[in-house]
């Protein structure tokens, strides 16, 4: 995953709460392991007013220009704003992939669903928790035309362009894997050579569990 200190940008609202991971990326439309693909069908019976498939591009649905992300002023957007409880449901981490490769590098919430959270930690989406108090107080500057937030993952801000900040907590080592951008495969790699050799002192020790 990419390296992860500061992002400066466009914040879109998606003024809803107990958003599940159905809803952030429909069950038709998990039929690939791979983290690329699912961009397009991101709130997909939100986004759409039909029903689409796998095999269908973005050109040939009707979109539903009433959902939020259709709307022109918000294209490009990077930072997600939503409402308590994003992530719920099931624990597919399609939900996660999905979002990144719309844009998204930061959701912003008062609260998220446990393994939700963590699969962006792992992948690299960072879930920012704020309270309800400022969460308000963000949806209410996002009705303001090219409203841009600042997160700096460094000194956990949050900064709105006229100076304000607001702090969030982050796990220390989840910090540290995001900001050198290393997922738990690369990390554990780095100790192959003792990963070999406990194996092979295992080997050793117990061979009878190895001849099949």
């Amino acid at each position: 995953m990419k390296a992860f200190e500061t992002v400066h940008g466009l914040v879109a609202p998606l003024d809803r709460a107990n958003i599940d991971t159905d809803q952030i990326i429909p069950k038709q439309f998990l039929k690939s392991i791979k983290r690329t693909g699912f961009g397009d069908n991101l709130f997909d019976a939100w986004r759409y007013l039909d029903e689409g498939d796998m095999q269908m591009t973005q050109n040939e649905r009707r979109l539903n220009h009433e959902f939020v992300l259709n709307e022109p002023r918000y294209q490009g957007a990077r930072i997600l704003l939503t409402r308590e409880n994003f992530g719920c449901g099931s624990s597919r981490e399609h939900a996660v992939w999905s979002l990144m490769e719309y844009g998204f590098d930061v959701v912003i919430a008062p609260s998220f669903a446990d393994i939700f959270h963590n699969n962006c930690l792992k992948n690299g989406l960072l879930p920012v928790t704020l309270d309800h108090a400022t969460v308000d107080q963000l949806f209410d500057r996002a009705e303001e035309p090219g409203f841009e937030l600042t997160v700096n993952l460094v000194a956990q801000e949050v900064r709105l362009n006229d100076g304000t900040v607001f702090s969030f907590e982050i796990d220390p080592d989840y910090k540290a894997k995001l900001r050198s951008g290393e997922d738990d495969i690369i990390a554990t790699l780095r100790h192959a050579d003792q990963i070999r050799a406990f194996e092979g002192q295992h080997k050793a020790r117990q061979p009878w569990l190895f001849n099949r």
